[in-house]
């Protein structure tokens, strides 16, 4: 038994899977950040904090002719989403049906994955958690109205991260709208924009769900670091006559080893 306590949870092993497949399902598709950053972990409930290689220094110790420093640290941050699943649906996932009602859970996936892409590609001031965009050095380039003028827009994005001394491939997160116009809109020349962005970043391009417009990050390695403490994962609160309440939980940080391996497109206002 741990802390998710799902072993006290009156739910079957057959519920369990189909709500575990879900979750997963609703999360692969909205982890962005996970997809252009490097991933640590997961290093356990019990993780507390990244360590930084820093120090800081004290103004006294606790007697005369010493010196004292304190080592820095970025704590890990506990996100949960909670959701219901009703009884009589987990009575039919024991019948064989397989497709009961998880839209709640849904919900919650799409919630702490959008905070989760927030967290890492605009900050969360809060946890002490400074973004790739908000890290950058690098002035935002503007983002055409026009979908088809975004190669070029991308284009200007990388050539300020090659001067930079950035090398590729690089990773495009795309806000949902964003992501869907790409998607659609073919230039002039008979190329789908989609590819034609592949081409220029020689990396991925993700829908990023909480994402403002666009960020362009390189994927040489070792920029910009997630570390995970408990992996997302659904555990179990309590429970009445009519539902089961149960909740979905991460701990984690971000951390900017290189501000100039990023950068911001926005929206022309």
């Amino acid at each position: 038994m741990n802390h998710l306590m799902r072993g006290h949870a009156p739910i079957t092993e057959a519920a369990w899977k189909q709500i575990d497949d879900e979750g997963r399902q609703q999360l692969v598709a909205a982890l962005a950040a996970r997809k252009l950053v490097e991933f640590v972990g997961p290093l356990g409930w019990d993780h507390s904090a990244k360590n930084l290689g820093r120090t800081l220094e004290l103004s006294e110790a606790p007697t005369e002719g010493l010196s004292a420093k304190q080592r820095r640290v970025l704590p890990l941050v506990e996100l949960r989403s909670a959701f219901t699943v009703g009884r009589d649906e987990l009575l039919a996932a024991d019948r064989g049906a397989p497709d009961i009602d998880l839209d709640e859970l849904g919900q919650a996936a799409r919630r702490i994955a959008r905070a989760e892409n927030i967290a890492v590609f605009h900050g969360w001031e809060a946890a002490g958690i400074v973004g790739v965009t908000a890290s950058s050095p690098h002035g935002p380039v503007s983002l055409s109205s026009d979908y088809a003028s975004y190669p070029s827009d991308v284009a200007r994005a990388v050539e300020v991260l090659l001067d930079a001394g950035v090398r590729g491939p690089y990773g495009l997160a795309l806000g949902p709208a964003e992501y869907t116009g790409v998607v659609e809109t073919t230039e002039h020349g008979g190329i789908l924009v989609f590819d034609h962005l592949g081409q220029i970043l020689g990396g991925p391009i993700v829908w990023a769900p909480g994402v403002e417009g666009a960020v362009v990050v390189s994927q040489r390695g070792h920029d910009f670091n997630f570390e995970s403490g408990e992996d997302l994962a659904i555990g179990y609160d309590h429970h009445d006559a009519d539902r089961v309440h149960l909740y979905l939980e991460e701990s984690f940080t971000f951390h900017v080893a290189s501000p100039e391996a990023g950068i911001a497109l926005r929206p022309h206002k």
